[in-house]
């Protein structure tokens, strides 16, 4: 009987799993079907407006890129976590800087339940050491080239770029650079670690779960905060005739313990390079995780005026703005954001950065003349990307810039450059509301036409779809990927 049954399986098996295909197919969900397709529709269509703009056909443009660097070690932060034997608190708390383990594990849960982006000082040296000690033993742990400096520098590289990269590296580090990056700065021997503890969507530690992949890192940098490649990343600036300077890497600054006066004379020093450079060159400032307000304001008093263009992410945007219409800073923000939200949040930093602008013109003395005003303003999330550009201003290809922060937000995530859409899906509403202001018009998103552009006051704007990665590589680093990657066709 058994052996019939075999025989019986053997003979009509096949057809039978065939038959299980079809019938998968004929009952696979119109709905899903249709998914597909419009994710095939957005793909293609992004990749023709990327494609639009060429770089084969014109000269490599040259970027400058400061400061710092580091090296990233890329862990599984609920692995790490659970190695080292310390349970979930019951207890989520924001803290400025880490100085023990109880804080580490208030801090981790406090941003990774809403799975919000976060970078901490850690002050314990000792603790830090035993965290990287045991992230070298854990599966699936990588390494990588870090810093907002470096990774910014690379991708330029990588779409067309000439760069000069202001930073202090080991002979290690600069031998795995593009061919295409000239370093500007100290030779040292052991580059600063820094751990990348990230996670995916839905991962779990204790009762938490994560709402979206995302990474929170710590570091005991104590090289990068003083910014000691600045001098060298001047003097090489002059020759170098960049057509575009780009400023990252500040927030290793944050809660770091300067002696009094320091810090305000290393930004007092950056700002004068700022401000001696050509008019006629852009500048961008890349936001970061700031948590200590001084600094915020310092970056406001030092950089900020002295730059054109500014580049953030979902947390960022609202933490500058509250500082800029005088409120706290808000450590954690919706990690995702409708579109209208963000969208008044961006024309609203628009405006009071360039009633600022106005401002200092007016007063019309020495400092005022060395000011620029923001024209171009970026911000990235999960979601979307959107951008504000000044009609008649510097920036070209703002579409097909858009759509190019787009794909580079999927193609570093999943750590691919060829986008799959079967690892990829639409989180951005099928339309969206220009402003939460009421009566404000509705756009919807065109599958054939997904980069919606439209003229504001003296502004465009375009908002374009991502297609989310679902089978995650890395999320550290992205916003630097994004964000070099916009700047490069609007050069």
């Amino acid at each position: 009987m058994e052996g019939g049954g075999r025989v019986s399986w053997m003979k009509y098996g096949p057809i039978v799993s065939l038959f299980v295909v079809l019938l998968a197919l004929w009952f696979r969900s119109p709905q899903n079907a249709v998914l597909d397709d419009r994710l095939d529709t957005v793909l293609s269509s992004l990749l023709r407006a990327e494609r639009k703009v060429g770089m084969n056909n014109v000269a490599r443009p040259r970027v400058a890129v400061g400061f710092g660097g580091c090296v990233d070690l890329i862990v599984d932060g609920v692995s790490l976590l659970n190695k080292i034997g310390l349970p979930p608190t019951d207890q989520p708390l924001h803290h400025n800087y880490i100085e023990n383990e109880v804080q580490l594990a208030q801090s981790f849960a406090y941003f990774f339940a809403p799975g919000a982006a976060a970078e901490r000082f850690m002050l314990n040296d000792t603790l830090f050491s035993e965290l990287v000690e045991a992230s070298r033993d854990l599966p699936g742990n990588r390494w990588a080239v870090g810093g907002n400096a470096p990774v910014m520098a690379g991708r330029m590289a990588t779409e067309g770029c000439d760069v000069l990269l202001g930073g202090s590296f080991s002979p290690d580090f600069t031998d795995v650079l593009s061919q295409h990056i000239t370093v500007a700065g100290n030779i040292v021997e052991e580059p600063d670690i820094h751990l990348i503890l990230e996670y995916p969507a839905g991962a779990s530690w204790g009762h938490y779960i994560s709402r979206r992949a995302n990474r929170y890192i710590v570091h005991s940098d104590d090289h990068n905060p003083y910014l000691a490649s600045m001098e060298e990343f001047a003097e090489k600036l002059r020759d170098f005739k960049p057509d575009l300077l780009v400023v990252g890497g500040l927030q290793m600054m944050d809660n770091f313990p300067f002696q009094s006066g320091e810090r305000d004379a290393l930004l007092s020093r950056l700002a004068d390079i700022l401000s001696s450079s050509s008019p006629q060159i852009g500048v961008h400032f890349e936001m970061a995780s700031f948590v200590e307000e001084s600094i915020m304001e310092d970056l406001l008093h030092y950089v900020i005026p002295h730059a054109d263009s500014l580049g953030m992410n979902e947390q960022e945007l609202p933490n500058l703005l509250s500082l800029l219409k005088g409120s706290n800073i808000t450590v954690l923000s919706d990690p995702n954001p409708r579109v209208a939200t963000v969208l008044d949040q961006m024309r609203e930093v628009y405006r009071i950065l360039n009633q600022r602008y106005e401002d200092a013109s007016a007063e019309n003395d020495t400092n005022s003349a060395k000011v620029k005003p923001l024209t171009r303003l970026h911000v990235h999330t999960l979601a979307f990307q959107a951008m504000i550009v000044t009609r008649g201003s510097q920036w070209k290809n703002t579409m097909s810039a858009t759509a190019k922060a787009s794909l580079t937000a999927n193609r570093h995530v999943c750590g691919s450059n060829d986008i799959d859409p079967s690892k990829a899906r639409l989180i951005m509403d099928d339309s969206f509301s220009v402003s939460r202001q009421e009566g404000s018009q509705r756009i919807p998103l065109q599958e054939t036409r997904p980069v919606s552009c439209w003229d504001e006051e003296d502004y465009e704007i375009c908002v374009a779809p991502v297609l989310v990665c679902t089978e995650v590589y890395q999320t550290a680093g992205g916003g630097d990927n994004i964000s070099a990657a916009g700047l490069v066709l609007q050069i």
